[in-house]
């Protein structure tokens, strides 16, 4: 089955030429030892069953199991920060996690399929960085109750853009997965610049409780919101051309950025508006 995303196709491929090689345990198969190819079916006697594939393909069960996987782990280091780091280290944590955090989902990014131990060490250090923000919010700012209220809005708009996916309101179509790129992207660099400046005191007004704060905050949960429909592609698309079961932590790696994402901005906006009352 084809896909129109190029990275998957060629892992899609790749996996499909794994499962189906021509390679037994003397070497190829046909090459005059009529021993069955690597991957292929061995014939077996009645009542007994057949080799399992050499490659098992990733099913959408698989990424579920992942991404619970990953929101638990991330759940339990971020109630473990929360109550284990000192309240005079929690700017430094929420600053150190960031960048580990960063780091390591640039890394796992650039990688066909991520691995395993790299997607759970993310988790941990995202727990911890949502941990300490969460914090900061309710414990060190005094905006109760904020942190449970972004947790039910994150799922809340997690769950809606499932459902208008899967009724197909909202489609990832090869125009609506370049502006997406693009508006991920270009915020990005937006956050990144502004994050440069505010080193040097220079404010944008982009993170103030004002006009200008709350139009870029609901930019970015609405892109944020919409990434998931992306994600959602491309797990559907990855199962359809057979990717490797361990492709699944990939997916799942990117709905958990997603979703930690959204929730950072809601939290941001709700303090905006409890800032006003």
């Amino acid at each position: 089955m084809k896909t129109s995303n190029p990275v998957l196709s060629r892992l899609g491929q790749a996996a499909e030429r794994e499962r189906t090689a021509g390679y037994g345990p003397y070497g190829p198969a046909g090459a005059g030892y009529g021993q069955p190819g690597y991957g292929q079916p061995y014939p077996t006697a009645e009542g007994y069953p057949a080799a399992p594939p050499a490659v098992q393909p990733m099913t959408v069960d698989d990424v579920v199991v992942k991404t619970v996987t990953l929101l638990g782990i991330t759940g339990i280091s971020a109630i473990a920060a929360w109550n284990l780091i000192p309240f005079e280290l929690t700017l430094s944590a929420w600053i150190g996690a960031a960048v580990v955090g960063l780091v390591l989902g640039l890394v796992i990014s650039f990688m066909r399929i991520a691995s395993p131990a790299l997607v759970i060490a993310y988790a941990v250090v995202e727990g911890v960085f949502v941990g300490m923000v969460s914090k900061a919010y309710q414990d060190i700012l005094g905006y109760q109750g904020i942190v449970l209220q972004a947790v039910v809005a994150t799922f809340g708009v997690f769950f809606l853009m499932a459902a208008l996916y899967r009724a197909r309101v909202i489609r990832a179509t090869p125009k609506f997965t370049r502006i997406m790129i693009g508006a991920i992207s270009g915020l990005f660099m937006v956050m990144l610049i502004n994050f440069v400046l505010a080193l040097f005191d220079v404010n944008t007004g982009l993170r103030d409780n004002g006009p200008l704060g709350y139009i870029f905050s609901l930019v970015c949960i609405v892109v944020a919101s919409l990434s998931f429909i992306l994600n959602f592609n491309e797990i559907e698309e990855g199962v359809r051309a057979g990717l490797p079961r361990k492709y699944s932590w990939t997916a799942a790696f990117g709905i958990l950025v997603g979703l930690v994402w959204l929730y950072i901005e809601i939290l941001r906006l709700l303090s905006y508006l409890q800032g006003d009352d």
